[in-house]
């Protein structure tokens, strides 16, 4: 039996990401590891995730980091209003990424996740491989979603820790959109994921929307979400 920890926010990425590692590669025993860091959309997201754990028959496990939104700088975390991005800003989002930026939070994740598969090793001598959604993200790219981090996080897991699992970002050498077309070949309700933000409904303008909608458009498939503002007064087509 394979065992796999997905640590999964309820977004188009780790959505995809769980039913590739269910559906593609076979893993038969799931954990969906969800955490609370008080973000803006928590009530969305965690809906989300729970909807995943049930369709592809996994155990749902939340831990509450809220914590960590005393600290953050990102307006994940601050009730503050978000930029409006027009299609023109999209080819270079590195200003506006930061802004939503959360100093260290993929670290804190994966340290959870890694104490997670650690203690289920002890306890029932299982070997669990943790997966997580980074995509290729370019030049733009966090510190904390490259592959060079993922493969320094399993040199430290491998110094600092006796578990025989490793830490897996399959989809990251995709786009956005290879992924939409990844989700689209294993049945995902694209309905069922949430990228927002600042809202528990899709508002239609911040960063994150935008590329969920670039996303659809270059993968030539129908957008199905539910946005706050239409995508025609942001000229997306």
């Amino acid at each position: 039996m394979k065992n796999a920890i997905i640590l999964c926010s309820g977004g188009i990425d780790s959505v995809v990401t769980a039913y590739c590692i269910k559906k593609k590669l076979k893993y038969s025993n799931l954990i969906i590891l969800f955490l609370d860091y008080n973000q803006r959309t928590l009530k969305q997201e965690r809906k989300c995730a729970k909807r995943t754990a049930a369709e592809l028959k996994a155990k749902f496990m939340e831990i509450n980091i809220s914590e960590l939104s005393k600290i953050s700088t990102s307006l994940i975390n601050k009730k503050t209003k978000a930029k409006k991005v027009n299609r023109k800003e999209l080819k270079n989002t590195e200003k506006e990424s930061l802004k939503y930026y959360v100093p260290c939070r993929n670290i804190i994740f994966l340290v959870y996740a890694l104490a997670l598969s650690e203690s289920l090793q002890i306890k029932n001598k299982e070997k669990w491989d943790i997966f997580t959604g980074f995509k290729c993200e370019g030049k733009e790219a966090y510190p904390d979603t490259t592959k060079e981090f993922v493969k320094e996080i399993n040199k430290l897991k491998k110094i600092s820790t006796s578990i025989k699992g490793k830490i897996i970002a399959p989809l990251i050498n995709l786009d956005k959109d290879e992924i939409i077309s990844l989700g689209k070949k294993l049945k995902v309700n694209f309905k069922d994921t949430h990228s927002c933000y600042i809202s528990n409904q899709h508002c239609g303008y911040c960063l994150a929307c935008r590329l969920r909608q670039e996303a659809f458009y270059w993968a030539n498939e129908k957008d199905p979400t539910s946005y706050k503002i239409k995508m025609k007064d942001f000229r997306l087509a």
